[in-house]
């Protein structure tokens, strides 16, 4: 049986109710498993997880956009995740039964259903981008809510999808085709985002622009392939995090960049003191980081699933800030 998954990222993440409006249409559509909430009060940001068969998943995307769109008015909105629209990001992930190509084209159709209907400007990304430039979300939202309107304006910025018009209450979306994609946010024993900033520019496979002995700039790379981060602060715990999308774990693993935060962060003066998981995370990249760290401390070998698990979450810190329940995070 063909399933998608869908991880729409919302901007709203403090007020439950307006949260639970948006998940009840979800759950509505016959034949969705709402897998999922994830909100975050200083990103101020939701993000939800769901699956099943492409036509139930598509639909309960499409109602949650348009309910977004009633209930979230971007004009008040302020968090420190970077955000374009009311429904920011809107990624399908093919999960069994169907190829990247056939979950692009769905998302295609998605995103011109929304542009048609809602009359929202929508950018297609990742796999479903028309453009290589708009493969990278980043440049999709490049301006964000606050340049929108001027990126509206010009040919450059056109949307692949609904009217070029700048729709105050909403912003715009972007919806695209990806495989599985882990976010992961590593905590700092200080507040100064400058320097998370600099940790994730260290870490990131985009790195940072410096100048050579000219004055002219240059892209030097950062340490770890396949990831994006950026360095924040969040109020609510009074910690500055390098919070960072694995976008290929295959090539960097959960532990790898873990470690490597910590390396940075203690060659720029501070110490990581744990890490958090942002939505559903597959279950092998928990095992994997529970080996990873059992070879490392010289710990018995031939832990089972649950043991290999509670390794990881002590070595990465992953109940620091809420309770880890594998039940609620692992696929």
């Amino acid at each position: 049986m063909k399933t998608i998954e869908c991880v729409p990222n919302f901007s709203e993440g403090r007020d439950k109710a307006v949260i639970r409006q948006i998940t009840d249409v979800i759950a509505s559509v016959n034949g969705i498993r709402l897998l999922n909430v994830e909100a975050g009060f200083g990103a101020n940001r939701t993000v939800v997880t769901f699956t099943g068969a492409p036509d139930a998943v598509c639909e309960a995307a499409f109602l949650s956009v348009k309910k977004a769109t009633e209930v979230i008015d971007m004009r008040m909105h302020h968090g420190a995740h970077p955000r374009f629209g009311a429904t920011d990001v809107l990624p399908l992930v093919p999960l069994s039964g169907i190829t990247m190509e056939e979950t692009a084209a769905l998302a295609r159709a998605l995103g011109k259903r929304i542009g048609d209907e809602l009359r929202l400007p929508v950018y297609a990304y990742a796999a479903a981008a028309f453009d290589e430039r708009r493969r990278d979300l980043a440049c999709c939202r490049s301006g964000e809510y606050e340049g929108l309107e001027a990126k509206l304006a010009k040919p450059e910025g056109k949307p692949d999808f609904g009217p070029a018009v700048f729709v105050p209450k909403s912003g715009a979306v972007a919806v695209g085709a990806r495989p599985v994609l882990l976010a992961y946010n590593v905590n700092l024993d200080m507040a100064d985002v400058h320097r998370a900033h600099d940790i994730a520019c260290d870490v990131r496979e985009k790195g940072r622009l410096v100048r050579d002995s000219n004055g002219h700039e240059l892209r030097q790379p950062g340490l770890l392939q396949a990831v994006k981060a950026i360095g924040w602060y969040i109020e609510e715990y009074g910690k500055a995090q390098v919070s960072m999308n694995l976008c290929d774990l295959a090539v960097t693993p959960l532990h790898v960049a873990f470690d490597t935060v910590c390396e940075r962060a203690q060659a720029r003066g501070c110490r990581v003191t744990g890490s958090e998981l942002v939505g559903m995370t597959p279950l092998q990249a928990l095992l994997d980081a529970g080996k990873y760290f059992s070879e490392k401390r010289q710990l018995p070998a031939g832990a089972n699933k649950e043991e290999l698990i509670a390794v990881a979450v002590r070595a990465m810190g992953l109940d620091e800030l809420t309770p880890f329940v594998p039940e609620k995070i692992l696929m």
